[in-house]
């Protein structure tokens, strides 16, 4: 099938990329003319495992094209995708301006039949704006398809493969067979394409997301509590993660949720709800929550010293991104804690795989950036754990410790266990987790 994706952000550049490999003729549009140059020469702008292949090869077979010419896209595709940004607006609402802008413009140039897909992620009631904004200019017969997104940063372009669930809203026979004959690749071994109305379609994305902030949110409240009452966390988690009703997926407390989607969404579905004169009062909690949460490892900080006067004290920090397999710092709780360092007079110096680019690039934080996980731990006084790369998982804890100040490690993804970090004398804090002293026999051994 001939394809046009409208937007090479992060979902435009997956699902474009994920198309193609799967035999079809894509053509990606995007007005940033230094992002389309790049895109023309190989260059993928983003993080992503697994993508960078797949962009190669496809490119190369002359299968994924790039333009910055909608007419072109409208003209070549039997299905046209958008994948525009929709930010929020500061009462939280989903901003669609990207979105109906494209949408009057493709009505203008319709000659022919087109199915066009929603697969930003948007607000109840797109896809009945966007067959409006396009039926007013325009009497050519089409249809308007809302097909949300479900890409987890880091598996991206394994989810896009081999997808659990494919949801199409749309009540048109003709587009559910452009559609049907479009997924069905992808759904080879059993997977479902379900198809309801558009509506459903739009609302399911949203529940999928804030459901999984909830479970996040719900999981940080009860390592918080387990703290005050004496409980492991961990044990906690397993203990209700083998529960099939409950699951173990996404019971992993830590310093708050980030990113691109769970915050967005969750904030524009709580809008949403208001504009229909309903308070989804859950959500209020895990907003509230996730904000405060992203404030723990600071509080653990402060107190460990007695002070909220940190001049003096270098801090080392494992992790910018908000989460692992991604340079995606958007909404990330490492920059809401460097911030905070900083503003106590703290100094900062960082260590991300992939995302300290990203950082320097928009967030303006004052701190030092170093090119290994050791020389972010050296001649610090205190190291925090933020985003829980794999590398992170097994360093050389002796030569960590042997360039510290002290052996101080406040871990907010709770990467080690306990009595490992014991058993090595580091002072050690973690999240719902007993806090580990160097106990007084550590140090007589290491003396």
């Amino acid at each position: 099938m001939k394809i046009a994706v409208v937007g090479t952000g992060y979902v435009g550049l997956v699902t474009g990329t994920c198309f193609a490999e799967a035999g079809n003729d894509v053509l990606c549009v995007d007005n940033n003319q230094e992002k389309l140059a790049k895109l023309r020469a190989g260059e993928v702008p983003i993080y992503e495992p697994g993508l960078e292949n797949l962009f190669e090869r496809n490119s190369k077979e002359g299968r994924l094209l790039f333009t910055d010419s909608l007419a072109e896209a409208v003209k070549f595709a039997e299905v046209i995708f958008l994948a525009l940004p929709t930010p929020p607006m500061e009462d939280g609402s989903a901003d669609l301006k990207y979105v109906l802008g494209v949408s009057y413009e493709i009505g203008s140039l319709l000659t022919d039949y087109r199915v066009v897909v929603t697969k930003s992620t948007v607000p109840v009631g797109t896809a009945d704006k966007v067959r409006a904004a396009i039926a007013s200019q325009t009497d050519v017969p089409f249809d308007v398809v809302s097909n949300p997104e479900f890409l987890r940063e880091g598996y991206a372009v394994e989810d896009f493969m081999k997808p659990e669930r494919i949801v199409v809203g749309t009540r048109s026979e003709r587009a559910i067979e452009v559609m049907r004959r479009l997924y069905k690749p992808f759904v080879m071994s059993g997977n479902p394409i379900l198809f309801m109305d558009e509506r459903s379609s739009e609302v399911t994305k949203y529940a999928a997301n804030a459901f999984l902030a909830t479970k996040i949110s719900f999981m940080n409240e009860m390592a918080n509590l387990c703290e005050r009452v004496g409980a492991d966390v961990d044990n906690v988690r397993q203990g209700i993660g083998t529960d099939s009703r409950i699951g173990k997926r996404f019971l992993f407390p830590g310093v708050g949720y980030g990113g691109s989607c769970f915050p967005k969404d969750v904030s524009a579905l709580y809008k949403t709800s208001q504009e229909y004169d309903y308070t989804f009062r859950i959500l209020d909690s895990v907003m509230a929550v996730n904000d405060l949460q992203k404030s723990v490892l600071v509080e653990k900080i402060v107190a460990h010293y007695g002070t909220t006067d940190l001049s003096g004290k270098k801090i080392g920090v494992w992790g910018l991104a908000f989460k692992p397999n991604t340079d995606d710092i958007r909404e990330a709780p490492a920059l809401v804690i460097i911030e905070k360092l900083l503003a106590m007079g703290a100094e900062v110096q960082a260590f991300d795989p992939e995302a300290m680019e990203a950082v320097k690039r928009y967030s303006g934080l004052e701190m030092q950036y170093t090119d290994t996980l050791y020389n972010a731990a050296a001649g610090v006084d205190a190291l925090v754990i933020v985003t829980e790369w794999n590398e992170f998982r097994a360093p050389d804890f002796e030569r960590i410790k042997l360039n510290m100040k002290e052996p101080l490690i406040f871990d907010g993804r709770n990467v080690y266990e306990l009595s490992m970090m014991e058993s090595l004398g580091f002072t050690y804090y973690s999240i719902g987790r007993k806090t580990i002293h160097i106990t007084e026999t550590v140090k007589a051994n290491e003396q």
